[in-house]
């Protein structure tokens, strides 16, 4: 319900009473639900704040693009194009490391436009400026060293907060792996990559084999895709595309001998 006038935005998952029916929050529902990630409290209770915060995966995901673009320019004789575009492409990999990077942490935070400031709320999309490739070594090393963060018997949790939201702890998603995965085997870390491959798709194949069903998200703390989410979708969707894609995905870049175990109902090399 509303509340008064004079109150301020609460970022804290546990005053989720504090979060009145303003104008500034239904933006805040419209851009979460746009980001996907609906719903998390990452943004604040519900996240609600999502439009305040400029995101670890968004910016990754754009200088991805922006990359790729001068690539393919460059490919199609376009060479001012493709300048342009890595122009804009070395302009926000500067930017995400100067305001998003915690060298401290050796973690990426969102950063929040209200407080001038990096969140504090350790969330798996740090694993985004891997995959995209916008991270150096030693930052590529500090992240993979924080797996312990994430890691589950049934493979990265989303983050580290229990707040009942589907897109917190203690589940995990296939498009999330996909991408902190291939991050991790972009700067060499197979082993680590493998292993969280591993788990995940065990957990995918021991609830296939017992109810014959693959699931939009898991709770890979437990391995199990009985989900009991109480912020966000209730119903764990049956035949989710992103999940078979995905699977199919980690699969095949896994080593022959994972593989093989993964087909035999076990876990490992």
């Amino acid at each position: 319900m509303p509340g008064p006038p004079g109150g301020t935005r609460e970022t804290n998952c546990e005053h989720v009473e504090d979060v009145w029916l303003t104008p500034d929050l239904y933006k805040g529902d419209r851009s979460m639900r746009e980001s996907g990630f609906d719903i998390s409290f990452r943004f604040g209770p519900f996240g609600a704040g999502t439009h305040h915060y400029a995101a670890v995966c968004l910016n990754s995901l754009l200088y991805k693009v922006e990359a790729d673009l001068a690539r393919i320019s460059a490919q199609l004789g376009r060479q001012q194009e493709s300048e342009q575009w890595t122009e804009r492409a070395a302009k926000r990999r500067e930017q995400v490391n100067r305001y998003l990077w915690n060298p401290h942490r050796g973690l990426y935070f969102d950063y929040d436009f209200t407080t001038g400031g990096q969140s504090s709320y350790v969330y798996v999309t740090t694993f985004y400026p891997l995959w995209a490739g916008l991270a150096s070594p030693q930052q590529a090393r500090a992240v993979a060293a924080n797996l312990k963060l994430f890691e589950q018997p049934g493979g990265l949790a989303m983050s580290q907060q229990q707040t009942k939201a589907q897109w917190d702890y203690p589940y995990g998603w296939a498009p999330v792996h996909l991408i902190a995965i291939e991050g991790l085997r972009r700067y060499g870390y197979n082993a680590d990559a493998d292993r969280n491959s591993s788990k995940f798709l065990s957990m995918i194949l021991e609830n296939f084999r017992r109810d014959r069903t693959i699931k939009e998200k898991y709770n890979v703390v437990t391995r199990s895709s009985e989900t009991k989410v109480e912020v966000g979708y209730a119903v764990n969707v049956i035949g989710f595309g992103w999940t078979n894609a995905a699977f199919l995905e980690l699969l095949h870049a896994l080593p022959p001998k994972w593989a093989e175990r993964l087909a035999a109902g076990r876990d490992g090399p």
